[in-house]
């Protein structure tokens, strides 16, 4: 695959900062420490350009509502390989390779019911059990601000 850096970042960076988005990076954060934490096979980048495509479509971002969404969408889109945002590649891959891609979908099966858990306990007011999904979405290491 082609590397355009700077664009890339500086789609990220849009995404983040233009009047009505933002928080993309924030986002792709969170993807990105499921990621790790689930040891799902699937790219950063792609987390990043999904994240950052996400946010562009929203008003607002409220984390606790749409990591859940985005993991959905992934869901739904079966993990497809995107265009690049940016024009400067061709077609952004989720996973290097079927195999991996299979395993991600499969974690992500789960994930999607996790933060699907947690939204609706977060809608029922039950931080608790919120707060319990979102660990065992995180493996038992939720990110949380000092």
């Amino acid at each position: 695959m082609e590397s355009t850096p700077q664009a890339h970042l500086d789609y990220v960076n849009r995404s983040n900062t233009e009047p009505g988005q933002g928080n993309a990076k924030a986002l792709a954060r969170l993807l990105k420490a499921w990621k790790y934490y689930r040891e799902v096979p699937i790219s950063s980048f792609y987390l990043e350009m999904r994240a950052a495509e996400y946010t562009r479509e929203q008003s607002s971002v409220f984390y606790w509502m749409d990591i859940y969404f985005l993991l959905a969408d992934l869901q739904v889109g079966s993990l497809a390989a995107m265009n690049d945002p940016t024009g400067t590649t061709g077609r952004i891959q989720p996973c290097s390779s079927s195999a991996n891609k299979i395993v991600a979908l499969s974690k992500l099966d789960t994930a999607v019911k996790r933060a699907k858990k947690a939204y609706d306990a977060v809608k029922e007011n039950d931080l608790e059990v919120a707060f319990e999904y979102w660990d065992k979405l995180f493996g038992d290491m939720f990110p949380a601000y000092d």
